[in-house]
């Protein structure tokens, strides 16, 4: 049966007050190309409203959880309570190589101040040097990043001047990071603030040069499950070098190295693309959105690398890898999708994962029927087109906004602008520019920014999709309701997703998860003998 998606939008608000129904409208919308492709407007990168349950996370969450903490050998100490020192043990699954005593591994560690009330009334600040002289003391490290908590902002400890003092006194770097809870909408706003501190404090410091050919920077992939694993190995067969990658699997010297690639290639555009921007301002070093989730999206992506570089032997490679792995996919592909057509999917996660992963569902004939990210900005949802009309509120004039210049030694152009506006008219190519979710999803899709607890439960019982993306805070609610949660920020138990052997894995795995029968048994055998005598005695 079809559902009218905009009779399922008044349904879901209709329970709010005035205010807040009118306020949740414009953060509901249903997809409806327009003439050139326009998409409607969302509301997006607002507050939550007080009272509402929301997916999001906290600013510190997404400087700390998401983009410093992968990497797997910059110390991060937490300057605050124990109860937020918690996320600094990273609850995703952020994979590493194994540690050795050249090359040590830091992911495993939780490291922080547990202020307590005396430190509130009287400040931390002494708390904090004492930690970062006995972390250096244990471990030796190369860098030590320092996370503002909420106390810590309202008391008014200045992290940055003790990263000062304490970086002259020990002669390693020390940065620090405010990245309060409180101070943006979402996380979003600790990924901007985190870009900001490592393009300040670390990128540019390691001039190590390399002799290969053809160079990248992968921003935005995190490594869960090991898909930044599958990504690098998919690279350097097709010749091209790695140099770094923000985050998943980085080091303290391949992020300061990063300025020595030709080319930044993006994964998670809301993440990291402030990073990606500096360094094309900086050092010369142009960007392109991309994706490797899906086998097809995987092979396009690779494809753009041949062109962007212009090297027949290299493009004649990519085909060769690509050829390999295609014959791998396809077979398997078929098979699932023969027994998935017709089902039905809801993608509610963050970074570019909704937006990524509806083509998986629809390459084994799976419809989406709602989308939506947690800390999403318009320009996720319509595309970089509308950055110029964006307003800047006031929690976003919260987040430091770095004036950047040319390096006057080491900015350098890899193509002129003459040459990318070539390249951008003689092939797919798109630099600086994301088309955004909604222009590549089907008419009459519903999108909802910031989706509610009370929200997610009317789309199940409306919908009853037959399997819902989300986080670990949806996923045994969801279960509860017998329709599958397949948590798409840390893949459960499952992955790696990126590149064709993740497509591979993915296809298997949702196969399993709608076409298995545990949803049967949820009504115990007793109270389906009661319906049915219930029933025969109506008739």
């Amino acid at each position: 049966m079809s559902i009218d998606p905009r009779v399922v939008k008044d349904e879901l608000i209709q329970i709010y007050p005035k205010k807040l129904r009118q306020k949740r409208s414009e953060q509901i919308v249903v997809t409806q190309k327009g003439e050139g492709g326009s998409v409607p407007e969302i509301k997006a990168n607002v507050r939550t409203s007080p009272g509402i349950i929301t997916q999001r996370g906290c600013t510190y969450a997404g400087c700390k959880g998401v983009v410093i903490g992968p990497s797997r050998d910059i110390l991060s100490i937490t300057h605050g309570p124990i109860g937020c020192a918690f996320y600094s043990w990273l609850t995703r699954r952020n994979q590493t190589r194994p540690a050795t005593l050249e090359d040590p591994n830091y992911i495993n560690y939780c490291l922080s101040t547990d202020m307590q009330e005396e430190n509130i009334v009287f400040g931390g600040e002494k708390k904090l040097k004492a930690a970062i002289r006995e972390a250096a003391q244990l471990f030796k490290p190369k860098a030590i990043a320092l996370f503002s908590t909420c106390p810590v902002g309202l008391i008014g400890d200045d992290v940055h001047a003790v990263a000062r003092e304490l970086k002259e006194e020990l002669g390693i770097n020390i940065f620090g990071f405010s990245c309060e809870g409180y101070r943006g909408v979402s996380q979003s706003a600790g990924h901007h603030i985190a870009n900001n501190g490592v393009f300040k404090n670390v990128v540019g410091l390691n001039e190590t040069p390399h002799p290969e050919k053809f160079k990248v920077n992968v921003l935005g992939e995190y490594n869960i499950g090991g898909d930044g694993f599958v990504i690098e190995e998919l690279l350097t067969r097709c010749g091209i070098k790695q140099i770094s990658t923000f985050s998943g699997n980085s080091t303290y010297d391949t992020m300061a190295n990063a300025h020595t690639a030709d080319l930044n290639l993006i994964m998670c555009h809301r993440s990291i693309n402030y990073v990606a921007e500096m360094m094309e301002k900086r050092f010369g070093i142009p960007w392109m959105k991309i994706n490797f989730i899906g086998a097809d999206a995987t092979a396009k992506s690779l494809r753009r690398l041949g062109e962007y570089f212009e090297d027949d032997a290299l493009k004649a490679r990519i085909e060769e890898v690509i050829a390999e792995e295609q014959e791998k996919v396809s077979g398997i592909r078929e098979a699932v999708k023969a027994r998935c057509t017709g089902k039905t999917a809801m993608l509610f996660v963050g970074g570019s994962r909704a937006h990524h992963y509806q083509q998986l569902f629809k390459d084994i004939g799976m419809k989406v029927l709602a989308a939506g990210y947690e800390f999403g900005h318009r320009d996720d949802y319509e595309g970089r087109k509308v950055l110029p009309t964006v307003k800047v509120d006031a929690d976003s004039k919260n987040i430091e906004e770095i004036d950047v210049v040319p390096d006057p030694v080491r900015f350098r152009p890899r193509r002129t602008a003459e040459r990318i506006e070539q390249m951008e008219a003689m092939t797919e190519m798109e630099f600086r520019d994301y088309v955004g979710m909604m222009p590549e999803m089907d008419d009459d899709t519903l999108v909802i920014d910031d989706l509610s607890q009370h929200e997610s439960d009317r789309l199940l019982e409306m919908y009853r999709p037959d399997i819902f993306c989300a986080g670990i805070k949806e996923k045994f609610g969801v279960q509860k309701m017998g329709i599958p949660c397949k948590q798409l920020h840390s893949y459960d138990y499952g992955g790696p997703y990126a590149g064709f052997r993740g497509a591979i894995n993915f296809y298997k795995d949702i196969d399993r998860m709608v076409n298995m029968k545990y949803a049967s048994f949820l009504t115990p055998p007793w109270a389906a003998q009661e319906k049915e005598a219930q029933q025969a005695a109506a008739d």
